[in-house]
């Protein structure tokens, strides 16, 4: 039985009133010693509290996309078939415009993500990770106007603990942005949101960490070659961003500004610059990697400025601080916008209603690349 589905809600809602009313109609008719009545009480008023905790958990965990399957919650989800070093670019050395095409299966996405959602399970020939990707196609896609034509492509990253359906089922970013595409709004992306938890009890932080998880490979490489293989999608970095809320927002700050060959823009909502603010994070336990996998380090020590816009939003010790430190370590042609938001906390809520904002501002730094473009795509 599905961890999210309805079936399962419904029965631990039905367990939670048996439960309370178990008490009220036996309190008084259990037999037996003493010690036999008062275990059985006892019993009853765990099974209550159990019952009544299961309820609140799985409301919490549909709304918030946290965990999506069974393996997630109980830690039996192992992503990783391998983890080579794959080097400083993290391509290992190979070229994914002359890799042969990775051909997919996709089926609809029913778990609460609402309409027109639809997955697939990707193994990602150069990271060695295994996972599950949603995919959301915009309103022009299939119209016959479009048939020529590519179109842009935003990552989606959750938290942590998140699930694929986050950003569809929580966020509700399809129903907020398909009105918004048909006036000509914003710009018609193709909505991307691969699995970021990778390993049982461990956040990533989407780093490359050899021997253990090829993060960033799977997210900047085999997902995006995934999609320019299966749509016709853009396949420059000019038609790429990544957005992601609280370790999501770190990983797409950290994304944008490693790898200006693969985006152009990055959302960081509710984000932080040193991965060390995950307590579960892989990259703060060595020194080294904690600091090489922090955006604003990366920023300070590129070669040369990278080409990326970033948006940075979030409370004063919530994101926005960091972000103004991404903006004063930023050169020409990096450019930070910061927004200070004043009230709602680190919430769903919060990052759900700056959807419209962050993809007008997509569509605006974009520019020309962010519409749909003549030409196969591939």
């Amino acid at each position: 039985m599905s961890l999210t589905g309805t079936p399962f809600l419904v029965i631990a809602i039905l367990a939670a009133a048996a439960a309370l009313l178990l008490p009220l109609v036996l309190w008084t008719r259990i037999g037996g010693p003493a010690l036999v009545r008062w275990v059985s009480r006892l019993l009853m008023l765990g099974f209550a509290q159990v019952t009544a905790i299961l309820v609140v958990f799985l409301l919490v965990n549909n709304a918030n996309g946290l965990y999506d399957t069974w393996d997630d919650l109980l830690g039996g989800g192992n992503h990783v078939n391998a983890a080579p070093d794959l080097g400083p670019d993290g391509t290992g050395g190979r070229n994914a415009a002359t890799e042969p095409k990775v051909k997919q299966k996709f089926e609809p996405y029913t778990n609460k993500v609402g309409k027109d959602v639809m997955k697939t399970m990707l193994k990602g020939q150069v990271s060695g990770v295994e996972g599950d990707v949603a995919v959301w196609l915009p309103p022009q896609y299939n119209d016959p106007a479009y048939k020529d034509k590519s179109f842009p492509v935003v990552e989606l990253l959750p938290g942590y603990p998140g699930s694929i359906g986050a950003w569809f089922g929580t966020l509700k970013v399809q129903e907020q942005l398909t009105p918004m595409m048909q006036r000509g709004e914003v710009a018609p992306f193709i909505l991307v949101s691969p699995r970021t938890t990778l390993l049982s009890g461990k956040d990533t932080g989407c780093a490359n960490v050899a021997g253990v998880v090829n993060a960033d490979s799977w997210l900047s490489v085999d997902v995006r070659k995934m999609v320019t293989d299966n749509f016709r999608a853009q396949t420059g970095a000019g038609g790429w961003a990544v957005a992601g809320y609280s370790a999501g927002a770190h990983c797409a700050a950290k994304l944008a500004v490693e790898h200006p060959d693969r985006y152009r823009a990055g959302v960081d909502l509710s984000g932080y610059n040193d991965p060390a603010a995950e307590r579960d994070s892989i990259t703060a336990k060595d020194p080294k990697l904690r600091e090489e996998s922090n955006p604003l380090w990366i920023l300070k020590h590129a070669k040369t400025p990278p080409h990326v816009s970033l948006f940075v939003s979030g409370e004063q010790t919530d994101g926005y601080a960091d972000g103004l430190a991404l903006k004063k370590a930023a050169k020409a042609p990096t450019a930070v916008t910061v927004l200070k938001l004043n009230g709602g906390g680190h919430a769903s809520a919060v990052w759900k209603t700056q959807v419209p904002e962050v993809f007008r501002w997509l569509t605006k730094e974009m520019g020309a690349t962010a519409k749909s473009s003549n030409g196969q795509g591939v």
